[in-house]
Order: C-alpha cells, then structure tokens, then sequence
C-alpha cells in the first residue's frame, strides 16, 4: 500500500502537505504510511481512497494495475489522423488509452520535404529523441542537425518544425510534457 499512495498522490499532483491536510492527519504520519512505517486504520484508508479519487480497495491490492504499468508493444503503436496524406509527417501514439498523463509519448516519422509545413508551438516542454534516420528541427532563428541516438530538450512555446534528411522518413520519439500551468487544454495536440 505504502509505494501506490505515493504514487497515486503525485498522480494527483497533491503535496504530502496537501494530502495529509485534506485526510486529517499529519505530514509525518502521512510519510510514515508511504514509507511502509505505519498502516492506516480502516477510517483514515477510506479518506486517503477518496482524496485520491479512487475505490479504497486499489490501496490495498497486490497487483501491479494497468494504468499503473503500460507497456505498448512496436506493433501496437495508435496510428495518428495527422500525416494521412503523402508528403507529411506520420505519428504512432503510445500508451493512448492511459487517462490523466502528464507526458504524451509518440513516434514521429517527419516528412522529407516539409513543403510549407507551418511552425507549431504549444505550452510545455518537448523531448526528441532520434532513433533512427536523419532529420533536422528547425526554430526561426536556428536549424539543428540530428543523426540516430541524438536528442533535443526544448521549451515547446519556441516555435518548430521537424523534417526527415536522409533517404527515408526518420523515427523520431517524442515526448511532451503538458504545462499544468500553461492555458488550453490538459494535453496538448500532436505537432
């Protein structure tokens, strides 16, 4: 029980603090519940169950839960409606049926030729990670050249762009964080 309330906690994005303020007990013996040092009693369980919005049997169980875990195979990978068209860039989602991410992990397979594809831009912060091919992501004020096992770290409100270099469209995972604190929606649109 000790390692799903933290983790349920910080999916909820709740302090310790916060946590134990809204189930009426202390930081100290909230941490001591996480740490496996003190077990709840059946009152202070059904409070931590509905602070945590979900059913108070899901802190007690053994199993490892689906949405705790995802594992999305090569195979399986969601095909994205952007890039249906010849000439533009395809996306493969992955873990799409996982609710409540703060990540949206995708495969990205730039265009080689971006053609007058526009700049996008988006609250958050973006991770590339080339995993094979060529490609180059290009900002309005600089263009950078990326080969297999290269990867980009990036504040996602820059303006970007992406195109494959090589022979063939490049793999590319990307992965973007959503800004809690940024307007729009929870998740935000595939570039």
């Amino acid at each position: 029980m000790s390692s799903r309330v933290r983790v349920l906690r910080k999916q909820n994005r709740l302090s310790l603090e916060a946590l134990a303020a809204q189930v009426g007990v202390t930081k100290s013996y909230l941490s001591k519940v996480e740490r496996g040092l003190s077990d709840p009693s059946i009152s202070t369980a059904l409070k931590l169950a509905h602070a945590l919005n979900v059913d108070v049997g899901r802190l007690f169980s053994d199993e490892v839960e689906p949405e705790l875990v995802t594992v999305v195979r090569a195979g399986e990978r969601t095909p994205m409606a952007a890039g249906a068209a010849a000439g533009t860039a395809r996306y493969e989602g992955i873990a799409t049926g996982l609710a409540g991410k703060q990540m949206v992990p995708f495969m990205m397979h730039p265009p080689l030729e971006p053609g007058d594809a526009p700049f996008k831009s988006h609250a958050g912060e973006e991770f590339l990670f080339v995993h094979a091919g060529t490609a180059e992501l290009e900002f309005p004020e600089r263009t950078v050249a990326l080969a297999p096992g290269d990867s980009v770290y990036f504040n996602a409100a820059v303006p970007h762009r992406c195109r494959s270099t090589g022979e063939a469209p490049a793999a590319i995972l990307v992965v973007i964080h959503d800004d809690p604190a940024g307007p729009g929606d929870r998740v935000p649109t595939l570039p």
